[in-house]
């Protein structure tokens, strides 16, 4: 048994200690010197590419707990609380980008400041399945799932960075580095007649405080809804932040999600631009070049994030391959990109998701074109789970069509050709008959395609492996 664990200490006051001696070597300068107005707006936006996935990840936190109860329609629940999708998404749902239909979603919001959580999950009997836990700050801190620990029932306390003490027996340890953890779960599903198997699975996963464990009368407290929780999406929520309401937040957030020692120069240029943990920030009473800077930091650390996102991962026959998601150390640009991408990336040891948006000659795909995939015999994606293709439309959501099929590969089934070979066809109008159970619907216009694999073999990590140009055929 094996977890996939953040290399870093795990105790508050360890961080805080070396934070502090860092700080006082950084923000040690000769009385002689004072920052550059180009040294201030190069410190802010760093601080904003910094805490922008913590500043995102709180959002959403806010955003997926203001509920009384459990809701499977929007996988929304109180904290401390399983939320668990009742089915797959289809078209005409907006909340997530680039939704998948390969599992069913199980998440849960994790606040650690209390006591440990303990999350129990039943035997699946050999199905797969995937509980990735995040920090605060987007790192996965560990991976309970058939990779990692097997398919047999177990439990694992999630503790806090402040927590000391005894578990029961048979109850393994997971130490977050952060008080907030995000559990996002997903369970293998092989179409829709398996629906029900895996309902009644999901059913299992349990989530509750560790004072209640073992108590069969526990039953979890109703949530409340703020009323002051935007509506608005996350991310774009963050994105139209002022100055004073992002570093206000971000602030607010390092008290309970500490930086790791690694960050202590980060934090450093933080704290010389106002910004402390767990104190109030107020722009006005900043020098005015300072809060320029600051005000300058949202819109310029925005285009900087965005650049990364274009160059995430790696071009491989048109597809953007990234296979160093997951734990980000101290390369903040990559962290913020994934997180302005996808909020909560797998390690690539659990999932790799390749996506594409041109053909062969790198022109945009289009539902006005026809085009094939093919994987020679022995080379379709090499994964310990399972691979699919999923059509997307340019803003990232399934694709009605006739067949209500959002992908090919897994739920539905592709068929291999006679030689062990197999094409996928993805077009707009319906192909051959005798193609059809490969037919990935397109859109009429522009379109791109992910693919997805779960548990990737080596091969796809070590890039020994690549996925097939998307050829055009007419």
């Amino acid at each position: 048994m094996s977890f996939a664990v953040e290399r870093r200490p795990f105790t508050r006051a360890a961080v805080a200690s070396a934070v502090t001696t860092v700080l006082a070597l950084f923000t040690a300068a000769p009385a002689n010197t004072a920052p550059t107005r180009d040294d201030l707006t190069e410190d802010a936006v760093q601080a904003y590419v910094y805490g922008y996935p913590l500043v995102l990840m709180k959002a959403t936190e806010q955003s997926s707990t203001n509920v009384t109860g459990p809701d499977p329609s929007t996988i929304r629940a109180p904290i401390n609380q399983f939320a668990k999708a009742a089915g797959v998404p289809g078209p005409d749902q907006k909340s997530v980008v680039s939704p998948n239909v390969d599992t069913l979603y199980t998440q849960a919001w994790l606040d650690l400041s209390a006591e440990p959580v303990v999350l129990h999950v039943p035997d699946t009997s050999g199905r797969y399945y995937l509980m990735p836990i995040l920090s605060a700050w987007t790192d996965v801190i560990a991976s309970v799932g058939k990779r990692t620990t097997g398919t047999q029932a177990g439990d694992y306390a999630i503790t806090g960075p402040d927590w000391h003490g005894t578990l029961p027996a048979g109850v393994k340890q997971i130490k977050s580095p952060t008080d907030t953890a995000w559990i996002l779960g997903r369970t293998q599903l092989n179409g829709p007649s398996d629906l029900p198997a895996v309902q009644a699975l999901v059913s299992k996963y349990d989530i509750r405080p560790l004072s209640a464990y073992g108590d069969t009368s526990y039953k979890p407290p109703q949530g409340r809804v703020d009323p002051n929780v935007p509506g608005t999406a996350p991310k774009h929520l963050v994105q139209r932040m002022d100055a004073q309401a992002f570093y206000s937040r971000l602030a607010a957030a390092m008290a309970a999600n500490p930086p790791a020692p690694a960050d202590a120069p980060v934090v450093a240029k933080l704290a010389r631009l106002g910004i402390h943990p767990g104190k109030a920030f107020d722009l006005d009473a900043l020098p005015p070049d300072t809060a320029k800077a600051l005000q300058r930091s949202l819109s310029e650390g925005q285009k900087r994030i965005q650049a990364a996102v274009t160059g995430l991962g790696k071009n491989v026959n048109g597809w953007r391959v990234a296979t160093d998601l997951g734990t980000y150390g101290t390369n903040y640009t990559l962290r913020a990109a994934t997180g302005w991408q996808g909020l909560g990336a797998n390690l690539p040891q659990d999932a790799v998701y390749p996506i594409n948006f041109v053909d062969s000659t790198g022109r945009q795909l289009s539902g006005a074109d026809r085009y094939t995939i093919h994987f020679p015999p022995g080379r379709t994606p090499p994964a310990n789970a399972f691979w699919s293709v999923t059509m997307y439309t340019p803003d990232g959501f399934l694709v009605p069509n006739p067949i209500n099929r959002y992908e090919v590969g897994h739920t539905a089934e592709a068929t291999a050709n006679p030689d062990g070979s197999v094409d996928l066809y993805i077009q707009h109008d319906a192909p051959a008959a005798d193609k059809k159970a490969n037919w990935l619907p397109a859109p009429s216009g522009r379109f791109n395609v992910m693919l997805r694999m779960y548990w990737p073999r080596q091969s796809v990590i070590n890039g020994t492996w690549a996925p097939p140009p998307i050829v055009r055929t007419q």
